[in-house]
């Protein structure tokens, strides 16, 4: 799924008709526009968010008759369709007032086909309002995992797909860098009572991933003890809010587990927060 951009005004009158009852988001902005372009990356990376919804972008230069009919008065500006009527609109370079917006149409319309709801959809339910799921953010190809298991590497957990196990002892090292920053909330982690972890160490935006013996001894952000009964409910954790409102990169040490074995497991991990818009 990617942004699709819109090339005349014909082809914009396309895609709404072909759209029916799906939530169309669009994005109308320009080349010369420091805040349209400052936002542009943000807008990007939604339609792997939101999966149901689609996304146009129009350059305001180009198709000019459409910008006339919508009567624009500022760019960036995001207008909201739905079977080829405009239901609302949004100004400005605020990522998270998008976000809620978008949660406010994206639910199925009466007459559709159930669905089930975008993940977003669910983790605001979840989460309360303005804190997201941030696993979409995560750049797998810059994470990685110390002492993961082969064939239970840490890539698993984060999608539900299988689970993370430590590889020769119970000791893992887990490096996390987003695609942007963002604001972490809380830390959900579901495993199972004996084999989750215990003690975990957090650090934020460390130019390399740490060895175990770095980790052991450096000062961390935030130390946390998880209880077994939260790791099996999958209970997110609240962190010290204050102390993770910039955060690229988030490394968790995880000491041992419950039991004190020597297999660690993490069934599914996720990242509670807000992605950070700079301010313009």
């Amino acid at each position: 799924m990617s942004v699709r951009a819109i090339s005349d005004d014909n082809h914009f009158q396309i895609e709404l008709a072909n759209a029916g009852r799906h939530l169309v988001v669009v994005d109308f902005s320009a080349s010369w526009c420091g805040p349209c372009q400052l936002i542009a990356p943000h807008f990007a990376l939604l339609p792997e968010i939101y999966p149901n919804v689609i996304f146009l972008k129009v350059d305001v230069d180009e198709c000019t008759d459409t910008a006339l009919i919508q009567g624009l008065t500022a760019i960036p500006t995001f207008i909201f369709f739905r079977n080829n009527k405009k239901i609302d609109k949004i100004q400005g370079v605020d990522i998270n007032a998008l976000a809620e917006k978008i949660l406010q149409y994206a639910e199925v319309s009466e007459g559709d086909e159930v669905e089930e709801l975008p993940k977003a959809a669910r983790d605001l339910e979840e989460y309360g309002e303005g804190l997201v799921n941030l696993n979409s953010f995560i750049s797998q190809e810059e994470s990685a995992c110390l002492n993961e298991s082969d064939s239970h590497p840490f890539s698993q957990c984060l999608s539900e797909a299988g689970y993370l196990q430590s590889d020769v002892d119970k000791q893992l090292i887990i490096s996390v860098t987003f695609k942007q920053a963002v604001k972490i909330h809380s830390l959900k982690l579901k495993a199972p009572a004996q084999m989750g972890p215990k003690e975990i160490k957090l650090f934020v935006n460390q130019p390399r991933v740490l060895d175990f013996a770095r980790a052991e001894h450096m000062d961390s952000k935030q130390d946390l003890l998880l209880n077994p009964k939260d790791l099996e409910k999958g209970t997110p954790v609240n962190l010290i809010y204050v102390k993770f409102q910039d955060v690229r990169n988030i490394q968790l040490f995880i000491k041992n587990n419950q039991s004190g074995g020597e297999i660690t497991q993490i069934d599914y991990m996720a990242f509670i927060g807000s992605p950070l818009m700079p301010l313009t």
